[in-house]
């Protein structure tokens, strides 16, 4: 029989060192986690920023209505909490786009392009069911430093 003592000693020392690579990303100018999760966290050369919705952070409500302002609203959440890594929507390298509705795809589409300019980040889209507080639109992102 093999002894896996060792083992498991190497793996917690090595998720030891894993734990000190990553650092939580945090800002107060974002909505805050409706969940046990982080608005962003960095490791290595990346942020990864969780899902944004479109919250308004300053009243902590969802104010907009039209997919257009949900869009822009959500993309703005992400700014702030990449400017709080000390990055902006130009370091980003991927986003996952959730809609709601895939009819809304160009009104959605118009606004990202707009918000990201000339920054073509590599991209999903994908219609769910259902997205959290039953908003239109939510977008997450990969950024490099």
């Amino acid at each position: 029989m093999r002894n896996y003592q060792g083992f498991e000693s190497l793996t917690r020392l090595q998720l030891s060192e894993r734990t000190k690579m990553i650092e939580t990303i945090h800002t107060e100018r974002a909505p805050q986690a409706l969940g046990p999760y982080s608005q962003a966290l960095k490791a290595g050369n990346l942020v990864f920023c969780s899902g944004q919705i479109p919250i308004n952070p300053a009243t902590n409500q969802i104010e907009a209505v039209t997919v257009e302002d949900q869009t822009r609203q959500a993309i703005a959440n992400l700014q702030a909490v990449l400017a709080a890594a000390g990055l902006s929507l130009g370091n980003v390298v991927k986003t996952t786009v959730f809609v709601k509705d895939m009819n809304d795809f160009a009104a959605v589409n118009g606004v990202y392009a707009e918000m990201f300019g000339a920054t073509k980040p590599a991209r999903s889209c994908v219609e769910v069911a259902r997205l959290p507080k039953d908003v239109k639109v939510e977008i997450e992102c990969i950024a490099a430093i």
